[in-house]
């Protein structure tokens, strides 16, 4: 962040204002300070910054609801209900309103839209709903995306998808769109233009966090249930093996697209790998279950939440060091890193959120 200072001179001449651009202070040396507490009818499973204004909370089946807030004043925005008429997008099969769960949400590249998954759906048709503990042979019902239009804050797009989907994100070239499906173990790429299924990959168990390279050529992809991320070639599909460690979860990706950062839920750790040489930088403890992921606009921190520790930590890249640590709340559960106005949001599971300037 920008930092000015005046200086009075005591030789008469007019006071002296310095600036300091915000290039020679960066992330790292900054500090996590609570400025914002919001409550309200949530309960959190995620929290996503667009880094153009807006910052969204998904509120699982607990809420049936996206709440969006604005990211400089923090103040709710619009509560979007998860509620939708699947035979209105064509769906015929399916009779009457349903209700969704939302888990994680993508935005769009140009800001138009907010897509997020359904960790399932309620309504006639729906009658076996998933769990954390499966396998595609359970048997559990597929769900579906949904994707709101932020100029009208309504639902305006449906897609099926597997069993418990998670993690949603979009190719920066705006061509595919990606979902982790937990209980069905594959990931279905999703065309933008003909909102049609490209392609359901097969992972392994448990995928949950997905992170795509800037170029859009390739797709990270943590088998949580394994010690692999899966990096799929977005133009011919196929896959190589990134061995990273046991129970990888959420992926970001540092700012040159050279390293990729993974927590490792059950060891509590986060780990950089070094794409270029294939082989690990360093990793830290930053608490027990370390869950969700982000990182700084300049690529010199880390932040994440520690699920059973209650605390949010900063790590600093370079040598992979834990900076801070924050008690949080009880069950911070999601992170994201708002580039628009250098702050840090924390999804508390118990309902509420968390807003950090980095100061």
């Amino acid at each position: 962040m920008k930092r000015l200072f005046v200086l009075s001179l005591a030789i008469g001449l007019a006071p002296l204002t310095i600036f300091t651009s915000s290039a020679q202070v960066t992330s790292a040396d900054e500090k996590m300070v609570l400025v914002s507490t919001i409550n309200g009818s949530i309960a959190p499973k995620s929290v996503l910054a667009s880094n153009s204004g807006l910052v969204s909370a998904h509120n699982m089946m607990y809420r049936h609801s996206v709440t969006i807030y604005d990211a400089s004043t923090t103040k709710l925005i619009a509560t979007v209900p998860d509620t939708v008429v699947l035979s209105d997008f064509g769906f015929k099969k399916y009779s009457g309103s349903y209700k969704g769960a939302p888990v994680e949400g993508a935005f769009s590249p140009d800001g138009s839209y907010l897509y997020f998954t359904n960790y399932a759906m309620y309504g006639k048709g729906f009658n076996k709903e998933g769990t954390d503990r499966c396998s595609p042979a359970s048997g559990y019902d597929d769900s579906f995306l949904s994707r709101i239009d932020l100029a009208t804050m309504k639902i305006d797009a449906v897609y099926p998808v597997g069993s418990v989907p998670k993690v949603v994100q979009v190719t920066p070239d705006n061509k595919y769109i990606l979902v982790s499906n937990w209980c069905s173990y594959t990931v279905t790429v999703i065309s933008v233009e003909t909102e049609k299924r490209v392609k359901d990959i097969k992972i392994g168990r448990y995928p949950r966090g997905i992170e795509i390279s800037e170029d859009s050529q390739y797709a990270y992809i943590a088998e949580m249930g394994g010690s692999n991320i899966h990096r799929l070639d977005l133009n011919d599909f196929s896959k190589t093996l990134i061995p990273i460690g046991i129970n990888p979860r959420a992926l970001v990706l540092s700012p040159d697209g050279n390293t990729l950062y993974a927590t490792l839920n059950s060891s509590g750790k986060v780990i950089a790998w070094n794409l270029l040489k294939n082989k690990a930088f360093k990793s830290v403890k930053t608490g027990d279950a370390a869950r969700s992921l982000a990182i700084s606009s300049d690529g010199t921190a880390l932040f994440v939440v520690n699920f059973f520790s209650n605390t949010v930590s900063k790590v600093r890249t370079s040598d992979m060091k834990v900076l801070q640590t924050i008690k949080a709340c009880n069950e911070p559960i999601g992170i994201s890193y708002d580039s628009s106005t250098d702050r840090t949001w924390v999804a508390c599971y118990g309902g509420s959120l968390k807003v950090f300037d980095n100061i």
